[in-house]
């Protein structure tokens, strides 16, 4: 709960340390007091938008900080546990404007962003101001209250959950789609392409292979000749082959070495080069031998290189990179095999995620149901008690699958039927301003009662109600009271002698500057004011009884 509200240079507010108790507490005072000043201060720490009129004049900053008492929001612990932000058993809530407007926020003295105050805000204070009954005639509000009052939390996330898988695998499956008509003629191109290449089974190497015997042969004439000369150059001179010579030489050297046996090397090498020079003869003979000269292999080679490079200039690659690029097509033609069956897959779990989206979302309607029903009862009997004996009011909820979304298939409408014999029809065309005021004023007691956030505020949620009305909207929020933090803003004294304790809000001028401050009343104070709501300026000894037996505290 809410245990202490300090404010610092706050639009009027020069400085105020307010204690808070369990229970409701009543805020009255004049018209224009600031009675809502200190509701505005506590929307700051619950992350609420703020600029530099904010500040009041002449300040350079305004700072207001709540402290919470933790011992009965488990919800709240578990969140700051979650963020490393956790203090004993109770949190404090700072936020700081400076006069250029830039603001500040903190956690138990830990710098936050906005979003984490609220984040963790809406787990400490629910705040039903004057005009909620007017978002009450839209049907996502009216959503949103019925979902509250059942604590449907855990349902919402698994529906939102899968809503989300939903909608990322259609989206997966929707650009899958959209190039379906290129991959298609993609496809239809590659298979003629690759369909032709494999046909003529190009083997890795093989162009080179091609090449050098195509070169070979198509020289084939001019291989022998050459061939015969060298042999004639190395064997058969008759002027003296490459041989003979050699052999001379040796011989010549031999008689050298006589005379010097350090010309033994030189022995030794020309040895050496005859033997080269004989095993280069016997190599060019063997190749004479194996050299022939097939006029109709050699027209199969043409005619497969012919086809080779006629195909290269087809697919635009150099004849020594088509058998990669056949390889590359293959591999990009298997790959677009793979988008189909992507996109049957993903077309399986299109299907898969919205059964499985349904039955969540079902399962949430079903109970949406139920809790309308219960809903129903309470609300029909607060309206009576609220000057509306012959009022019915009723929950229609309508679910289509079709109309999938992040809160399910539903279709949520407020009916209300005023008088008898009067059909329900939607809140919005049958309801006065009056009535809809009483029957907003109910649904957000009873709600409020089945919400877990420890402390609610009630800013002048009683306009257009009076008389006994009023002492019933007085004593719903005392019994609301009993168990949760109630604060109630009001101008109503039937409401206000209802509360547990009691503040007023005054404002005064003093050196040219208005300050509003808050102060704590005791019984007799509380009388006097009671008797003022009542009868304003003048104040008679019956509107002081009045005003006691209007105190309920």
């Amino acid at each position: 709960m809410l245990c202490q509200l300090s404010i610092n240079n706050f639009a009027i507010v020069r400085f105020l340390e307010l204690d808070f108790k369990p229970g409701m507490t009543s805020i009255t005072g004049e018209t224009g007091a600031g009675k809502s000043i200190a509701i505005d201060a506590l929307g700051l720490c619950l992350g609420n938008r703020a600029d530099a009129s904010t500040v009041r004049p002449g300040a350079s900053k305004a700072e207001v900080s709540a402290r919470f008492s933790l011992g009965d929001v488990p919800l709240a612990k578990r969140w700051l546990e979650d963020n490393d932000l956790e203090l004993d058993q109770e949190c404090i809530l700072r936020r700081t404007i400076n006069s250029d407007g830039r603001s500040r926020a903190y956690i138990n003295g830990n710098p936050v962003p906005l979003i984490q105050l609220k984040s963790l805000g809406q787990l400490l204070i629910g705040i039903h101001g004057q005009h909620a009954h007017h978002a009450m005639l839209k049907s996502e509000h009216q959503l949103t209250l019925l979902d509250s009052y059942a604590n449907h939390r855990l349902l919402l996330e698994a529906v939102s959950a899968g809503y989300q898988r939903c909608k990322l695998i259609e989206k997966e499956l929707k650009a899958l789609q959209q190039t379906q008509h290129e991959r298609i003629a993609r496809k239809q191109l590659l298979q003629y392409q690759v369909e032709e290449l494999n046909e003529f089974a190009l083997n890795e190497g093989e162009f080179e292979e091609i090449e050098a015997e195509h070169k070979k042969l198509a020289n084939g004439t001019a291989l022998i000749q050459a061939c015969k000369s060298e042999l004639y150059i190395l064997q058969e001179n008759e002027q003296g082959s490459v041989e003979s010579q050699i052999n001379a030489g040796i011989t010549q050297a031999q008689e050298l070495e006589s005379y010097d046996p350090a010309l033994k090397s030189i022995v030794n090498m020309l040895n050496d080069a005859l033997i080269q020079i004989q095993e280069s003869s016997s190599e060019i003979e063997r190749y004479l031998d194996k050299l022939e000269l097939d006029p109709e292999y050699f027209e199969q080679l043409e005619q497969r290189l012919s086809k080779l490079m006629q195909l290269s200039r087809k697919h635009q690659v150099l004849p020594c990179a088509l058998y990669e690029h056949h390889q590359e097509l293959l591999t990009e033609l298997s790959s677009l095999d793979s988008d189909e069956d992507a996109l049957t897959q993903l077309e399986e779990q299109v299907n898969a995620s919205r059964e499985s989206y349904l039955a969540h979302a079902k399962k949430l309607s079903q109970s949406r149901s139920r809790y309308a029903k219960e809903l129903d009862k309470k609300v029909t009997q607060s309206i009576h008690e609220l000057s509306m004996p012959k009022g019915k009011f009723c929950i229609s909820v309508t679910f289509n699958e079709e109309q999938i979304s992040p809160n399910g298939c539903d279709s949520i409408e407020f009916q209300v039927s005023t008088n008898p014999g009067q059909p329900m029809q939607a809140i919005s065309k049958v309801a006065s301003g009056g009535e809809l005021s009483r029957i907003g004023l109910g649904i957000q007691v009873i709600t409020a009662k089945k919400v877990s956030t420890p402390t609610l505020i009630f800013d002048e949620v009683d306009v257009g109600i009076s008389g006994p009305t009023a002492a019933v909207v007085g004593r719903m929020l005392r019994s609301l009271g009993d168990s949760t933090q109630v604060f109630c803003v009001t101008h109503l004294p039937q409401v206000a002698g209802n509360g547990h304790q009691h503040m007023f809000v005054n404002k005064h001028s003093k050196a040219g500057k208005t300050e509003t401050s808050m102060v704590s009343l005791d019984k007799l104070q509380r009388i006097e004011e009671l008797a003022r709501l009542l009868g304003g300026d003048v104040i008679t000894s019956n509107t002081l009884a009045n005003a006691k037996e209007l105190l309920q505290g």
